[in-house]
């Protein structure tokens, strides 16, 4: 049966406060590095390195080592937990929702920890004989998206947004998400082109806007592949300063003010091969100079989030030689690309996709490691253009 089907137990007050993660960075952070803890808009502490549940097979085996994996995570110093409402056909959120259960039961306090979920892609019900059938059907004819508002397995429309954020909270037991993210806008833009997505994210923004509003959201930021890694004139590629200028023009049409949006965070690959968003300058922010995304991000206020932080497990299966020489001391590549990315300069949080429970044992090794210096970090640059 799974955890996908669990949608009936109580909804959990509260979401991730100044106060609860200090506390919880204090206690349950204790033994971790001092460097373990990055700081959110409004003062909180989050994890440098984070849960993902996108990988496993959709099978109650992997949902039970999901769960645990999460509990474990949350007891023990990690206070950051990413799922999506498609991720497993909705198996991952829901047993990260078990597993978070689990966590508070055990006196983890819900203020202690940083939810997030995205949305964009359908969830499917299994594996599917007809996609577009299903779309048409689950989508389209219920009024949650205009047909040409759908691009194969992914939707850009409020309503539908809006839904998936609901489906989010029930399947966590969550009465509010600390964040919620639009799953890669940049795929519409080869059908629609830049303006037209552009006028639709705004409007998705003005949904969201509504949603933290409401109370059911504290914050929200985009999700990407390659929107934040290629050259600006790239059709995929979108401009942070851009999307925050959508983000006042979403506030000030739902609240009447354009300077207390709640678009706070964005996440892109980055890892010891995929670069982008440190190397690549191809961000403006009004001050004359170019950046790349992690400076434009910290420039702008957004928080940045790393996913494919072992680049699909091929960084902790294939040695690079100048980790293996900068990082002697850590046990394995694993732990060395993690360690990597916890050092980048502007990185706030890491995610490690995990659906086998000794992963997290590299995780916790790794929390527990001094972070790089910035200068033997910077050096790591260095020695590979020499």
């Amino acid at each position: 049966m799974g955890f996908v089907k669990a949608t009936s137990m109580r909804m959990i007050e509260g979401a991730a406060t100044a106060e609860g993660t200090a506390h919880y960075a204090a206690t349950r952070g204790g033994a971790l590095d001092a460097g373990h803890y990055s700081d959110f808009r409004g003062g909180l502490k989050v994890s440098a390195v984070g849960v993902g549940t996108f990988p496993g097979e959709a099978t109650d085996a992997v949902d039970e080592a999901m769960a645990d994996i999460v509990c474990k995570a949350v007891t023990q110093g990690i206070n950051v937990v990413d799922t999506a409402a498609h991720y497993r056909y909705g198996r991952s959120v829901a047993a990260a929702g078990a597993g978070l259960r689990k966590a508070f039961a055990a006196g983890i306090p819900r203020e202690a920890v940083w939810i997030i979920s995205k949305g964009g892609f359908v969830r499917f019900h299994g594996a599917v004989a007809d996609p577009a059938a299903f779309i048409r059907e689950r989508v389209i004819d219920k009024g949650l998206a205009a047909a040409d508002e759908c691009v194969g397995a992914h939707v850009l429309s409020p309503a539908y947004l809006r839904a998936q954020l609901d489906e989010s909270r029930i399947a966590l037991g969550l009465h509010t998400l600390d964040a919620f993210l639009v799953d890669q806008p940049e795929v519409q833009i080869g059908k629609h082109g830049k303006e037209t997505v552009l006028r639709r994210l705004g409007a998705v923004f003005a949904a969201l806007e509504k949603a933290v509003a409401d109370g059911v959201l504290r914050h929200y930021g985009i999700s990407t592949f390659e929107a934040f890694r290629v050259a600006t004139d790239d059709r995929s590629f979108l401009s942070l300063a851009s999307l925050v200028s959508l983000a006042e023009k979403a506030a000030k049409e739902v609240t009447g003010s354009e300077r207390n949006h709640h678009f706070a965070l964005v996440e892109l690959p980055f890892n010891a091969v995929m670069l982008d968003g440190f190397v690549r300058f191809n961000q403006v922010t009004g001050d004359g100079r170019d950046d790349s995304t992690l400076q434009a991000a910290l420039k702008l206020g957004l928080y940045t989030v790393a996913s494919h932080g072992l680049f699909k497990g091929h960084l902790a299966r294939n040695p690079l030689d100048i980790l293996v020489q900068a990082m002697p001391r850590l046990a394995n590549d694993a732990q060395r690309a993690l360690q990597f990315n916890r050092s980048t300069p502007g990185l706030g949080t890491t995610l490690v996709g995990m659906s086998t429970p000794v992963h997290l044992d590299d995780v916790l090794a790794v929390a527990r490691a001094p972070v790089l210096t910035h200068a033997a970090y910077m050096a790591l640059y260095r020695r590979t253009e020499n």
